[in-house]
């Protein structure tokens, strides 16, 4: 019986596997068939019909491309800093019960979560703060975000508070209690905090397409916006690169858009496998005196 059930669930995991791969790989053998058979190139297919690294060497070249991925990396990485840092500092003295008024500093962020302002004041007080067209109006939004501020509390809260009273009788003061102790046993919680900033941040294109009106400041996700839903291939290659380049002109929209949406996947399928170690850490790390 036990065979069976492992059978299954394995069965199961193998399934969904193969369901969330096969489309990415299907997109990549798309971006790299010949493009003269892309148009007949079968949804579920995972091997490329042909072969040709035109529409990688065209996107990974291009300008808007390579000015939104560093601007993506540079946008989602502060705001990765500035959210971890600043939920942590603001988690601790709520996970304090001596902290005064800390119920209603509780209420007042849950409030936050019932009644979020919609896109409307969001923009008048980011025009009000002379933060349109500016980097900094994408990177400050939700730069504490209040479900993220709950789940570090409650894992604050569960630090055994043997532990800090005998850091305080050695002398410790706050700062060193947060900074030696809590911090470092906090690891895989702020790992988990840090990951979730930085898939909603680096996904985020709607702020961005509202408050930056300069194509150079453009994260990677509303360059990808402008190639999926524009579909103009001219105006992507550029009309010198597709009269002077055989290949580039010939490249297929549906393979450049494939390519295209890869190149925003990439990046956070790579940090997943870094910050993954980090999940299976449950257990606290230290010792009580006794």
């Amino acid at each position: 019986m036990e065979r069976i059930e492992s059978a299954l669930i394995l069965s199961t995991l193998l399934l969904l596997v193969v369901v969330t791969v096969q489309p990415l790989l299907n997109l990549l053998a798309l971006s790299l068939s010949d493009p003269s058979k892309v148009a007949g190139f079968s949804g579920l297919s995972i091997i490329p019909d042909g072969f040709s690294p035109n529409v990688w060497l065209l996107l990974l070249q291009h300008p808007y491309v390579q000015r939104g991925i560093f601007n993506s990396v540079w946008m989602t990485g502060m705001s990765v800093l500035i959210g971890t840092v600043g939920t942590a500092l603001m988690a601790w003295p709520l996970s304090r019960r001596e902290l005064p008024f800390r119920r209603t500093i509780f209420i007042l962020v849950l409030v936050t979560i019932v009644f979020e302002p919609g896109i409307i004041p969001d923009y008048f007080l980011m025009k009000h703060l002379g933060l349109i067209n500016n980097q900094w109006s994408v990177i400050l939004y939700q730069a504490v975000n209040a479900w993220y501020l709950i789940i570090l509390v409650r894992f604050f809260e569960e630090i055994p508070e043997e532990l800090l009273e005998s850091a305080q009788l050695d002398g410790a003061s706050q700062f060193r209690i947060f900074w030696s102790i809590v911090l470092p046993l906090a690891r895989p919680a702020l790992a988990t905090i840090a990951l979730f900033y930085l898939v909603f941040h680096w996904n985020e294109f709607f702020r961005a397409m509202i408050y930056l009106n300069d194509q150079s400041k453009w994260p990677l996700q509303v360059v990808l916006r402008q190639f999926v839903i524009g579909g103009d291939k001219v105006a992507i290659v550029g009309a010198d690169n597709a009269a002077n380049n055989i290949g580039i002109a010939q490249i297929n929209i549906r393979a450049l858009k494939a390519g295209m949406i890869l190149i925003t996947i990439v990046p956070i399928l790579a940090v997943y496998p870094l910050i993954l170690r980090y999940f299976t850490k449950g257990t606290m790390v230290g010792a009580v005196k006794g």
